[in-house]
């Protein structure tokens, strides 16, 4: 590959940069054509979580709890296809070893 230590040491500083942005950024998970909404950050993490008046129904809590789940699911899948572009956009689509991604 012919990288010298000084090149390492950009790639590195770039990556922990981009790291630290997506960490820092928001995503929202949203089911029930808006009914619930979930904000999650780069870390996982749930930061809000709106419903609508309407998707509160004291009868039906299983939808609740099923509209919730999806928008969590659908706020995950957005972080992770964040950090996949991050690592390609890293990598520039070259496949590392087991460990050496996040």
């Amino acid at each position: 590959m012919g990288f010298n230590m000084k090149d390492l040491q950009k790639m590195q500083a770039r990556m922990m940069k981009m790291q630290d942005d997506l960490q820092n950024s928001t995503f929202e998970g949203v089911s029930g054509g808006g009914a619930v909404t979930i904000t999650i950050n780069g870390k996982f993490e749930v930061t809000a979580v709106k419903l609508t008046p309407e998707a509160v129904d004291p009868d039906d809590v299983g939808m609740l709890e099923d509209l919730v789940l999806t928008a969590f699911q659908d706020g995950f899948g957005k972080v992770t296809e964040a950090q996949a572009q991050m690592m390609q956009a890293m990598t520039g689509g070259m496949k590392l070893p087991p460990g050496m991604g996040f």
